[in-house]
């Protein structure tokens, strides 16, 4: 990372954009303390993650990129284990844990070791895991990825009602259009550096939507630059009106 410094305020969503390789998971790993930065510091609510991280990590919840996730449990194993490690109470827990269930679809494979869940249903219980201590910080990377589209709606309206609460979420994701839908500010890495921070508004009055805005902030070619493919003819102008 070069010299990257960024603030996230309490009751707003926050999208965290950058191409592959740009640095997003690195970032995210060091404020999830799985990584150590070189330099500098992480606060969480004012709480020094170096200096005292298991109450810093207390406060975070964590949905990665991939499914890191002991299978062998059972559904509600899981939970329960993920609850006992964030010091959540019998009350709470069970609420929790039903309510998660039922929102994800989830409460008749809960019984079932998770290595028979699909891809969707494994990222399910992963969300389900890392919110149920209700932290005042949910990390999201990539959450979406394999939800169906009534768990990706529920998810979305989740993370709107946690932001009402006065918490925060930190949302990476490739899909510009959620992002543009959900998010209160964004920021846009590339190459280890942040290039850009606003607000929605703030976009808006440039006169571009957030796509027009990522690709030309970090050089990516738009449509134009790519020739068809060898043996291919090239695509004929828009509006022509010539027969087949």
């Amino acid at each position: 990372m070069d010299d990257l410094s960024l603030r996230v305020e309490s009751g707003e969503i926050f999208g965290f954009l950058g191409p592959n390789g740009a640095g997003k998971s690195t970032t995210i790993k060091m404020l999830c303390g799985i990584l150590l930065p070189d330099s500098g510091r992480i606060t969480v609510e004012g709480v020094d993650l170096l200096k005292d991280p298991v109450e810093a990590k207390k406060k975070i919840g964590y949905v990665s990129d991939n499914h890191n996730v002991y299978e062998r449990l059972t559904g509600i194993e899981f939970l329960n284990f993920m609850a006992d490690v964030y010091q959540v109470g019998e009350a709470d827990r069970r609420a929790r844990i039903d309510y998660y269930l039922n929102v994800f679809g989830l409460t008749q494979a809960a019984s079932s070791q998770i290595r028979s869940y699909s891809h969707g249903m494994k990222q399910k219980i992963c969300i389900a895991g890392a919110l149920v201590h209700n932290p005042a910080l949910w990390v999201l990377d990539e959450p979406l990825t394999g939800l169906d589209p009534q768990s990706a709606f529920n998810l979305k309206e989740m993370m709107k009602e946690h932001c009402r609460q006065g918490n925060t979420v930190f949302f990476s994701s490739h899909v510009l259009e959620v992002v543009e839908k959900v998010c209160d500010r964004v920021g846009i890495i590339s190459g280890g550096r942040l290039i850009a921070v606003g607000t929605l508004d703030e976009l808006r009055e440039k006169g571009t939507d957030l796509e027009q805005y990522f690709l030309q902030l970090t050089g990516t070619p738009g449509e134009a630059a790519f020739p068809p493919p060898p043996g291919q003819p090239p695509l004929p102008p828009a509006g022509w009106g010539g027969s087949r």
